[in-house]
């Protein structure tokens, strides 16, 4: 969460990974995020327009253009696979881990950013990987964006937690983080200046669709949100 060194450190790295893959005529298979879309209620798919919020935003639709006009050009073989925020078991980090599950497991009481009524696109950090290899595996999947599969019963915060709940066999209470908190809080600490420019999503609904995964792949098993809290829960 250090967008000085996004700025100056993420265009460089994406140009070298460019330049060495094109001398070495090797394939790049690009693990994405979502930051570089606007963050309002309008479902996401591999068409939507970048639209980026803050430093963090811009950088990501830098890199991300960089390599879309070298495929553009036929310069490199490439694909990029995009994710949402992340939930998921171990060492998962996201938001929502730290602010949930991360809690959970330490017996702290949970916290939500800005709205805990707003749908969100989670995916499970083992489905991003395994779709991952899987398209980086597919020939024909190449020189294009995907979305990578979630579970589309989408949920909002409070529902989450209510599911969690029924999970765990105990009522988690939560607080809701507004964003007055983030403003006086920045003045004094860098993580939460930091995340200032992530809040709107947490404002609006976000639809994230992988629908083009989903029909190009029919046989992968996408982890719902039972499934996922259930594994978290037994340290799977």
């Amino acid at each position: 969460m250090n967008s000085k060194m996004w700025v100056d450190q993420f265009p460089i790295m994406m140009r070298n990974v460019i330049d060495a893959c094109k001398k070495h005529h090797t394939k790049l298979v690009f693990f994405d995020n979502t930051y570089m879309y606007a963050q309002n209620e309008t479902p996401l798919t591999e068409e939507s327009e970048f639209a980026p919020v803050g430093q963090k935003g811009k950088v990501r639709a830098e890199i991300t253009t960089m390599l879309l006009d070298e495929m553009a050009a036929n310069n490199l073989e490439a694909v990029i696979c995009r994710a949402p925020e992340f939930y998921g078991p171990g060492k998962t980090q996201s938001i929502t881990n730290a602010i949930i599950f991360d809690n959970i497991k330490q017996g702290k009481k949970l916290k939500v950013f800005i709205s805990d009524a707003t749908l969100r696109t989670l995916i499970w950090t083992p489905d991003a990987s395994k779709a991952m290899a899987l398209i980086g595996n597919t020939p024909n999947a190449f020189n294009q964006t995907w979305h990578l599969p979630c579970d589309d019963n989408r949920l909002t915060y409070e529902q989450l937690i209510a599911l969690s709940s029924k999970i765990y066999g105990k009522q988690f209470s939560y607080t809701v983080v507004p964003k007055i908190t983030f403003k006086i809080g920045g003045v004094f600490k860098t993580q939460m200046k930091e995340l200032q420019e992530l809040l709107p999503r947490y404002k609006s609904d976000n639809i994230f669709v992988s629908t083009k995964f989903k029909n190009r792949f029919p046989d992968f098993s996408v982890t719902t949100y039972q499934e996922g809290i259930e594994r978290i829960k037994n340290g799977q």
